[in-house]
């Protein structure tokens, strides 16, 4: 029997050949496939089956793949990795301003996608935690691994899988600068170190869901061309500061 984790993915297409091809080589990893032929039908089906991901094409009739991830981000934070045939750096940029957590250009092989589909479900999974219990960053913001849990001033905020992978890494270092290709090789995975564009929309998101004033960050901090820095809490809350061994981890 295989080890393999069995992940249900459900597959956004019109053209069932597209469908079928995808199906077939993501059953070959073992995953279950739903599929969905139209955008309000893929919403109804993340309601009522839960995937893991969805693998969404951008060009359909009537709801398009932007507008059914803008209606999908609503009610659901599962990745989404987005199917386009265009190749453009707009439809790409958009697709993650919307919320998407990837994208393959068609025509693409089976290889890339499966290879696309197994990065984005393993940054979805939560890393072991930085320190067990809360951290309590100032009296504004906590957070807690464990639960899966940010609290701002109290009130819980939502964070998609690869927000709380990259807020994880960040605060694992805190104090210390991670290198942009860093974030990008462990939030994202190896192949993606060149792609700083994903980092400056994640670095982005947090910030407009973390801080006061998004303009002018407090914890999440940037130095310019190298990487970003998360806040030292620990050395103003009068503990010792980080040692260059946790700068390691992330």
């Amino acid at each position: 029997m295989s080890d393999r984790p069995s992940y249900r993915i459900l597959v956004v297409d019109d053209e069932p050949r597209m469908i079928r091809f995808i199906r077939m080589n993501l059953e070959l990893e073992g995953w279950e496939v739903v599929e969905a032929g139209d955008g309000q039908t893929a919403l109804n089906k993340i309601r009522d089956r839960l995937p893991d991901l969805v693998v969404l094409d951008v060009m359909m009739p009537e709801l398009d793949g932007f507008e059914t991830l803008r209606l999908l981000r609503e009610i659901s934070s599962v990745p989404v990795i987005m199917l386009t045939a265009k190749g453009e750096e707009d439809d790409r940029v958009r697709g993650l301003e919307l919320g998407a957590d990837d994208y393959v250009t068609k025509p693409f092989s089976p290889r890339e996608l499966v290879s696309r589909v197994k990065a984005v479900l393993r940054r979805a999974e939560m890393p072991a935690t930085v320190e067990k219990g809360p951290i309590k960053v100032d009296d504004r913001l906590t957070l807690d691994f464990n639960r899966r849990e940010v609290l701002v001033e109290g009130k819980p905020v939502q964070l998609r899988p690869t927000e709380y992978r990259l807020l994880y890494h960040l605060v694992s270092n805190a104090g210390w600068v991670v290198p942009h290709d860093q974030l990008l090789a462990k939030v994202w995975g190896y192949e993606y170190r060149d792609e700083t564009h994903y980092l400056r929309l994640y670095v982005n998101y947090l910030r407009q869901k973390l801080e006061r004033n998004p303009a002018d960050p407090q914890y999440i901090l940037t130095e310019r061309g190298v990487g970003y820095r998360f806040v030292d809490f620990r050395r103003q809350a009068g503990a010792p500061p980080s040692s260059r061994t946790e700068a390691k981890t992330a």
